[in-house]
């Protein structure tokens, strides 16, 4: 089921949230029950039988998370469980999603004769088993003491985040679950919840879905485009994923408030980042957090005490010699995005696409370390005369990437950036007027579109002091943006979700429903 369908908005959600606060003003507990059960039949609705699936890695990282924590006085035995519930998950894991894609590659290269065939990847397999693996680390840690298996359940199969995030942490979530007010109706949770829900909405139908078949077009014929169809195709990509997946984080969020549950912002006008450091803390920012958490913080934490076991310096100070900064620095930094980038897929691309992602972190760290020094002033005014190249050199950066990212293999995505240099040739300027209007209406549009990411403001400036995010307001200076509970913004909410509901008709999913 999909949050941009018919069924959803109009029969799905509607009777998950009457139910849901009927119980809860008897028993919230009640009330939590039908969320779950709401949740798994939401899940189900796309295909049954992974709900076994999904019920089943609930079931058996929640026992694991308890034989945790009655291990706790027994170091050795807790080790051992910790071992085997991250590896029974990452089994999973890539059995599902990596097994048969090796296989077919190993095919390929002449290692394999057998065909294996294929396997469904299951909805949210990579969101709902990090969610778990992130869990029963913080349980060993002595962080999560959660014994609820209803709280629990609730935490991982909320359908807001199920599918496509964000990824959840328990401290944000279980203590909202524990808590009865969060099950009592409010007026405000359904207005504020149903105005951001529409906003992601429009993202996704009335922007990314009208653009993804240029996109979709030129990727699958890469060799075929020239040079303006090139950055055609590829502008036009990077745009319906920022608006696809800003939208569904929009979505995810409104949907919680709905349901008096906060969650973290996950998406933050990353496109106007000035660093690929603050494109990583504004672009699926649950991921970021997760892959510093669980990942780079235990890896540049085991490379400090190997350093200071063998009388090395560990501190800020090592990072700004070169063997400091590569044990420190680029190590973890190279790690993590390798792992980021093949946990998005199994492709040689993906693995291209983390590389990528873990070079442009490198030099940018290098560059804060080693770059040269200016005084106040100059910073500053450096500052100005640069912002707008500064972003534009870390969108670029972030293009080139992104082609990996969506490329079907890596040799169409090396087509397709040759197409950018103009290797395809180059389109003819001598076209009729007819002709003019229709190649001129791609152009037109990705610079509206552009003129949006760089030049509005995001759902959670626009809300202010009202958003339902779990994060600090960036309420806007303007009246004419920042949303009030009013009747002319109700006015604004209700045609935008009109118009929305008319395009709902040529749904399409969402691009991260493939991870």
């Amino acid at each position: 089921m999909l949050f941009n369908s018919v069924d959803f908005i109009f029969f799905f959600l509607p009777v998950a949230l009457l139910g849901y606060y009927c119980l809860g003003h008897f028993q919230h507990r009640a009330a939590a029950a039908w969320l779950c059960v709401a949740s798994l039949v939401f899940y189900g609705w796309w295909n049954p039988p992974f709900v076994i699936l999904l019920v089943g890695s609930i079931v058996f990282n929640y026992f694991i998370s308890r034989a945790l924590i009655a291990s706790s006085e027994t170091p050795r035995r807790q080790g051992l469980l910790l071992f085997c519930g991250i590896s029974a998950n990452i089994f999973a894991l890539l059995y599902f999603k990596y097994l048969f894609p090796l296989l077919g590659f190993a095919k390929s290269l002449g290692l394999l004769n057998a065909d294996y065939g294929s396997v469904i990847l299951p909805l949210g397999i990579s969101f709902f088993t990090f969610t778990q693996i992130g869990y029963l680390i913080d349980v060993k840690a002595e962080l999560a003491k959660e014994r609820s298996f209803l709280n629990y359940s609730l935490f991982v199969v909320f359908f807001p985040h199920l599918i496509a995030g964000p990824i959840m942490h328990h401290k944000e979530m279980m203590p909202q679950f524990a808590e009865s007010e969060t099950y009592k109706f409010r007026i405000e949770n359904i207005s504020v919840g149903l105005t951001f829900f529409v906003i992601g909405l429009a993202k996704k139908v009335l922007l990314a879905d009208r653009i993804a078949p240029w996109a979709e077009s030129g990727f699958a014929s890469p060799g075929d485009l020239e040079l303006f169809a090139s950055w055609g195709a590829v502008l036009t990509y990077s745009l319906q994923l920022y608006f696809d997946f800003s939208g569904y984080s929009d979505m995810a969020i409104g949907l919680a408030k709905m349901f008096g549950v906060r969650f973290p912002l996950n998406f933050d006008s990353p496109y106007k980042s000035r660093s690929i450091i603050e494109f990583w803390q504004n672009w699926h920012m649950t991921l970021t957090r997760y892959l510093n958490l669980y990942l780079y913080n235990p890896i540049a934490l085991a490379i400090t005490r190997l350093r200071m076991s063998k009388g090395l310096s560990a501190g800020k100070a090592a990072t700004s010699t070169l063997e400091g900064f590569a044990g420190l620095v680029i190590t973890p930094t190279l790690l993590t995005m390798v792992l980021a980038g093949v946990w998005h897929g199994a492709g040689l691309q993906f693995l291209i696409f983390g590389l990528l992602h873990a070079f442009y972190l490198v030099v940018n760290h290098g560059w804060r370390i080693f770059g040269p020094r200016l005084d106040n002033y100059s910073s500053r005014l450096i500052s100005t005369a640069t912002y707008g190249s500064s972003v534009l050199l870390t969108y670029l950066a972030v293009l080139i990437a992104q082609i990996f990212f969506r490329a079907d293999s890596t040799s169409d995505a090396f087509t397709l950036i040759s197409g950018l240099l103009g290797a395809h040739g180059v389109e003819s300027l001598h076209w009729s007027f007819d002709q003019s209007s229709a190649v001129l209406k791609q152009p037109l549009v990705i610079a509206c579109l552009f003129g949006i990411v760089w030049l509005f403001p995001n759902a959670h400036q626009i809300m202010g002091k009202y958003s339902p995010a779990l994060a600090k307001p960036h309420p806007m200076k303007s009246r004419f943006f920042s949303w009030r509970p009013s009747i002319a913004w109700g006015i604004v909410t209700a045609v935008v979700f009109f118009l929305c509901v008319v395009m709902l008709q040529n749904t399409a999913k969402f691009l991260y429903f493939q991870f």
